[in-house]
């Protein structure tokens, strides 16, 4: 299933782009799934999520938790608590 995911400040720096479309698995129904799926892929991903309580999320342009769903065509975004302009 197709996802966009969207990395922001420290994200997107250690990611090297600012967005990707993921083809993830369809076991694949949390934020915290997508994420581990992410790790698992290897660096860059395993290094930008190192630190899991330095990274909020958002699905579809609302803050979300990391037990909610992500479905396909979602854009998910990863992000530091603060963020600037």
């Amino acid at each position: 299933m197709k996802i966009k995911v969207m990395y922001f400040a420290f994200m997107r720096d250690a990611m090297g782009r600012s967005s990707e479309v993921v083809d993830a698995p369809e076991s694949v129904k949390t934020i915290s799934e997508l994420r581990a799926y992410l790790m698992g892929l290897g660096d860059p991903w395993a290094s930008a999520f190192a630190n899991v309580k330095r990274v909020r999320s958002s699905v579809n342009q609302v803050m979300a938790a990391e037990d909610a769903p992500v479905k396909a065509g979602d854009e998910v975004a990863f992000f530091p608590p603060v963020t600037g302009g």
